[in-house]
């Protein structure tokens, strides 16, 4: 008996979900969903995502399609690219459309603003019926649309699923491991964007490459923190989605976060470094919800403290590095500090 391939939905037609269609297109029917007739006429027509990828072309088998009843109606596994502010309105008009115990998996490296809640515990409100996971990693789209050799962790609660649904992302080229650790994998996406704005800070303002180091690992030891505090596994925040997507974000001259951090650091105002960046940076909403994470956690993260204090309360990116630098240190391990 030959079985069936099965279908995949992933709505949100930005870099990264636009990259993760074009993977799982070259193995299994994909549909990706995009709000703007234009890029869906794009990716249909002239097989491409100008806006998102630039000229890097997309497998011919990739569909596009601007309707949700489309797109998930006859899915078997749905990805969401949906960035975290606008997460739970498109998933919500996809659920009348969602079969029962369809997988969802989620691409946002975000939190709710007003909730402070994951992706996956949203999805959890949405579609109960739902296994909920995240696949997170040091994933630049760019770079893995064109070949390089990259990885990522699928984190779901069912080992058995999440190596199956590893397999609907794995190539020769992109490396798929799975984790049961959803709690962990989900929580270090937000936490690397805040500490990639703060490298990015360091950058614009002149800081060297000794003083990002310093900020990369200071950040690895906030991010574990506050993740253990909340239920996630150590081990987590030194494997790919916490160590490795934290320093490719902080480093990468294409992470968006790092270059909102950067323009911050040249005195651009916020408003003017987002606008110049046009495209969504995470960690710009993320800042204030980490900050009430960490609050309600007990946890101190200064580096998240004062990136939030540079984003939302008008501080200067050299107000930071000065408030960091304030900071008495203690044990490198056990101590709460910086």
């Amino acid at each position: 008996m030959i079985r069936r391939q099965p279908t995949v939905a992933v709505l949100g037609a930005g870099s990264w979900g636009t990259a993760v269609a074009a993977i799982v297109a070259r193995s299994t029917p994909t549909i990706l969903w995009a709000r703007s007739p234009e890029i869906v006429a794009e990716v249909n027509g002239a097989h491409g995502n100008s806006r998102y990828i630039g000229e890097v072309k997309l497998p011919r088998k990739l569909h596009a399609t601007n309707s949700l009843e489309e797109a998930v109606s006859d899915a078997d596994a749905l990805v969401m690219g949906v960035p975290s502010h606008g997460f739970r309105a498109v998933l919500t008009d996809a659920a009348p459309f969602v079969r029962p115990w369809v997988p969802i998996v989620s691409l946002v490296k975000g939190l709710e603003q007003g909730t402070d809640l994951r992706m996956t515990e949203i999805v959890g409100e949405v579609l109960p019926g739902s296994p909920a996971g995240v696949l997170a990693g040091p994933n630049i789209a760019r770079e893995v649309l064109d070949g390089y050799a990259a990885a990522a962790t699928l984190a779901m609660s069912d080992r058995n699923l999440a190596a199956q649904l590893a397999e609907l992302f794995r190539t020769p080229m992109f490396r798929i491991y799975s984790t049961t650790d959803v709690v962990g994998v989900e929580i270090c996406g937000p936490l690397k964007n805040v500490f990639a704005i703060a490298a990015g800070m360091g950058d614009g303002a002149g800081a060297g490459h000794n003083t990002k180091a310093m900020v990369i690992s200071r950040a690895v030891r906030e991010m574990a923190r506050l993740g253990e505090a909340i239920g996630g596994e150590p081990v987590t925040f030194g494997g790919l989605a916490g160590m490795g997507d934290l320093v490719v974000t902080c480093v990468s001259p294409l992470s968006r976060n790092r270059r909102v951090g950067e323009a911050i650091g040249r005195g651009l105002s916020v408003p003017a470094a987002i606008a110049s960046l046009n495209q969504v940076a995470e960690g710009v909403k993320s800042a204030s919800v980490v900050m009430e994470l960490a609050r309600r956690a007990g946890v101190e993260m200064p580096i998240a403290r004062e990136v939030d204090a540079v984003i939302n309360h008008g501080a200067s990116a050299i107000d930071a590095y000065r408030g960091l630098l304030r900071e008495a240190p203690g044990h490198e391990f056990d101590d709460s500090g910086w």
